[in-house]
């Protein structure tokens, strides 16, 4: 009995290792766009940092993402990005957000496209994917953004942050203050009242 016992045990710890595991590591997670949760993920780390956030960026133009950027630095989180070269002329970009706000903010133009789209979250977490930190990106695009817990992995990004910031200069806008966007008119409306003409008789 004890034999059959020990045949069926066995049988199971074999059925058992050659059943499909779940292969998605522990600690990490992935969103998908459009409005599959992206923007609120970044937002949510972000605002949960408190050491360290390295940026690096082809597109940047989402306002909830820069804001929160903004906030941590203002908790006292140090905060630095690096951007494409595109972003000197972007009309919508938010590296004069991110400047004016104390934030120091690099351009890479060492390459023919800064395509990374990567954070780098106190030294042991890493957002990374196709996901462009965009309006677009959040509600129009397939887009992909994967959260990664893991301290050594993060170590290699945060050494290939550094290597890229040292070939990168500080951002200066190519656009005149009148092209930019006036983040007041774009997000509220005027409180001016409003004049109808009265034709002539």
């Amino acid at each position: 009995m004890k034999c059959l016992g020990g045949v069926w045990l066995l049988t199971a710890l074999l059925f058992a290792s050659c059943t499909k595991q779940w292969s998605q590591p522990e600690g990490v997670q992935v969103y998908f766009s459009p409005n599959g949760g992206c923007t609120e993920a970044v937002v949510e780390n972000l605002d949960r940092a408190t050491n360290s956030v390295f940026v690096q960026a082809y597109s940047f133009t989402s306002a909830p993402i820069a804001k929160a950027l903004v906030d941590a630095s203002r908790r006292g989180v140090k905060v630095q990005v690096i951007l494409d070269k595109s972003q000197r002329t972007e009309k919508y970009s938010e590296a004069d957000f991110l400047r004016n706000s104390g934030i120091p903010t690099l351009i890479d133009d060492n390459h023919a496209i800064a395509h990374n789209k990567i954070m780098i979250i106190d030294k042991g977490i890493i957002l990374t994917g196709s996901f462009n930190f965009t309006k677009s990106a959040e509600e129009h695009n397939a887009e992909n953004l994967l959260v990664i817990r893991d301290a050594s992995l993060a170590k290699e990004y945060s050494n290939n942050w550094d290597a890229h910031a040292t070939h990168s200069e500080p951002y200066q806008s190519n656009l005149s203050s009148e092209d930019r966007p006036s983040k007041k008119s774009s997000s509220q409306p005027s409180n001016k009242p409003r004049t109808r003409k009265v034709p002539a008789f």
